[in-house]
């Protein structure tokens, strides 16, 4: 670090400045799809909790992550919405740490949650016997607790490493949210270490549940075709199409984002594949799980029936 160079004590977004005639735009688009989120899942954690048939391990996960995609969103867009209205859009480094801290373990505790509910539809694909026994109420706990610790642990360590690191310069963060890339590239000292252990923390915490969660699909996609008959075919795959779509959403964007070398970061892409999954994919997770799956949508419909049939009586 420089003689000359002072510490940093806060950091600026640069975010969207140079779109300043379209930020009220941006703010109202940003602002319907947050609402539509954060509404969307707490229609799904209400309905699973109310209907009783819904009462499975595949929506005790999906509460888990409608509940994880409401803090997940919540953590990066209400910021991101007061920064569309006011012109100076600043972050103490504390604040800044505590947004990567919940950012981050929400990330891989996501990752770690889709691990669990494609293991949850390989076993009642591939295993249905032994279903009941394979996941049982204390199972899905387990998996869930450890998912959750395990975001908890690892990000903790991680994040309180990076804020090790000197900050120096201007402060000025080429995003609009402390991710780790751009909050890396602001310290004063050499952060080869810290960019190898990001690296390698991406390698094997997100890549080791994308494994396991292809492994699972290999397998029921060998059991599917098996099936004889071509209905029983549609109906096994109907019960992972939604998870699918989840996770090729989610980590198409994550593994684009933070399997890159340094050098390959641009202050375009990085902004570009982050909105996609702080703002698109959490915004899509509730439409994917409510249009696409039949069960939902017909416990929705027994629900809105019935809450009429109050009214009008």
């Amino acid at each position: 670090m420089g003689v000359n160079q002072s510490l940093c004590t806060k950091f600026t977004f640069v975010a969207f400045s140079s779109l300043a005639e379209l930020q009220p735009v941006l703010f109202i688009v940003f602002l319907i799809i947050y609402v539509f989120t954060v509404g969307g899942n707490i229609i799904i954690i209400c309905l699973i909790w109310v209907v009783p048939s819904l009462h499975t391990p595949m929506y005790f996960f999906l509460v888990n992550l409608s509940f994880l995609e409401m803090c997940y969103i919540t953590s990066v867009v209400p910021q991101m919405l007061v920064h569309l209205l006011v012109e100076t859009k600043t972050i103490s480094v504390a604040g800044c740490a505590a947004q990567m801290y919940i950012f981050t373990i929400l990330g891989l505790t996501e990752c770690c949650l889709l691990a669990a509910m494609a293991y949850d539809r390989f076993v009642a694909i591939c295993r249905p016997l032994h279903y009941a026994l394979l996941m049982s109420p204390r199972v899905c706990l387990k998996l869930a607790a450890a998912s959750w610790v395990t975001g908890v642990v690892v990000e903790s360590a991680q994040t309180t490493w990076i804020f090790t690191l000197p900050f120096c310069g201007t402060g000025k963060i080429q995003h609009f949210f402390c991710d780790i890339m751009p909050v890396v590239k602001l310290a004063c000292v050499d952060t080869s270490q810290n960019e190898i252990v990001v690296f390698t923390v991406s390698v094997i915490f997100i890549m080791s549940p994308c494994f396991l969660i292809l492994c699972s699909y290999v397998r029921i996609l060998v059991t599917i075709l098996r099936i004889p008959s071509a209905a029983g075919r549609r109906k096994a795959f109907s019960t992972c199409s939604s998870h699918i779509l989840v996770v090729s959403l989610f980590y198409g964007t994550a593994l684009f984002t933070y399997l890159q070398p340094k050098t390959a970061h641009t202050p375009e892409t990085d902004k570009a594949t982050a909105l996609m999954y702080t703002v698109v994919t959490p915004a899509l997770n509730p439409v994917i799980y409510t249009l696409r799956n039949k069960e939902v949508k017909e416990a929705l419909q027994r629900v809105t029936q019935r809450n009429a049939l109050r009214q009008v009586a």
